[in-house]
């Protein structure tokens, strides 16, 4: 096997987090539903991009997520995921290759626009959050490079993205060329609402071997596996994938990987300000550790440092020197 170019590869929403301050008013009179998210058309998504301030743009995206905080610890990286060819396209592309992530997914002529998520940030510090999916949703298998995927240690692939249908075979591609070429397949569950579309599809991915690293949180445990103890289904789960990392919130989280258990606390932090992106950057600590053979444990704390970092302030990137974080948190 040839050394890899890549750390990890991830395939995912490609989307444009679109963030101004608000009032209340705002909210009301816009219809939206405070504190929620929501997802909206195009129409929707012009009439409400239009009523927002002066807005700070700044791409997002579950994997892209993972990315920017894999590439901020020092891994290397590269993203695949469709924008339109559109002023938003532009900012997603910029954006994350600023980041340091090669990026080289061609744009799509024709509609719908990038994908944005417009957050409304009213003066409690609540954000309400509109999501239109756009173009994303529309990431053709032909838009890949089986031999770029084949040039990274791990494949990443975001749960989300399961859902429509063409993507959904991009995936599916993106998995074979991964195994053909001994390479390893994670794959995030991103929520419980997907699981409740796709589960059997995830199950039978599981029961084929297709998955070697698998990221959920306790809730998603529960609802792939249908064993309300936690444990139990932790046990049953690390039964049919190699890896399996779950994350508890305020209590920590915990690995098997190849008979192997391990447990972390949660990192201690002053204030929870936002939790978005706290999975997205667990899931980068962890990949880190583990493209590094960090052992199990380490990986997993290397995952709390990173989820703290990015609880502590809105918005799902860090701000904080992650490496700095690291090496102040284990030497």
């Amino acid at each position: 096997m040839s050394e890899p170019v890549y750390d990890v590869i991830a395939i995912g929403n490609a989307i444009v987090d679109v963030m101004a301050p608000c009032e209340d008013a705002d909210i009301e009179r816009l219809g939206l539903a405070k504190g929620g998210m929501t997802l909206v058309d195009t129409a929707r998504a012009q009439e409400l991009y239009d009523a927002m301030g002066p807005a700070r743009e700044i791409s997002g995206g579950s994997a892209a997520n993972t990315l920017a905080g894999l590439a901020a610890l020092g891994a290397k990286c590269a993203f695949i995921g469709q924008v339109a060819d559109d002023q938003l396209g532009e900012v997603f592309a910029h954006d994350i290759r600023a980041g340091g992530i090669d990026f080289q997914t061609p744009t799509r002529a024709d509609e719908p626009p990038t994908a944005r998520c417009l957050i409304f940030v009213s003066p409690d510090g609540q954000r309400t959050m509109n999501t239109f999916l756009g173009a994303s949703q529309f990431l053709p298998a032909e838009a890949l490079d089986d031999a770029q995927i084949a040039s990274a240690s791990v494949l990443y692939l975001e749960g989300y993205l399961w859902d429509p249908e063409e993507p959904r075979k991009a995936m599916r591609r993106a998995i074979a060329a991964a195994r053909s070429a001994g390479r390893k397949v994670a794959f995030t569950l991103s929520d419980a609402f997907v699981i409740s579309r796709h589960g059997d599809d995830f199950r039978a991915l599981i029961a084929d071997g297709q998955i070697d690293i698998l990221f959920a949180n306790e809730h998603e445990l529960a609802a792939l596996t249908g064993v309300e103890d936690f444990h139990a289904g932790l046990e049953q789960l690390a039964a049919k994938v190699p890896t399996v990392v779950v994350t508890r919130s305020e209590n920590g989280a915990h690995a098997i990987s190849d008979g192997e258990h391990a447990h972390v606390p949660a990192e201690p932090i002053d204030k929870v300000i936002d939790t978005t992106g706290a999975g997205d950057l667990f899931a980068a600590g962890f990949l880190y550790g583990y493209v590094r053979n960090k052992p199990l444990a380490e990986s997993l704390t290397l995952g709390a440092i990173c989820a703290a970092e990015i609880i502590s302030h809105y918005g799902a990137r860090p701000e904080a020197n992650l490496q700095d974080l690291v090496t102040k948190r284990l030497g």
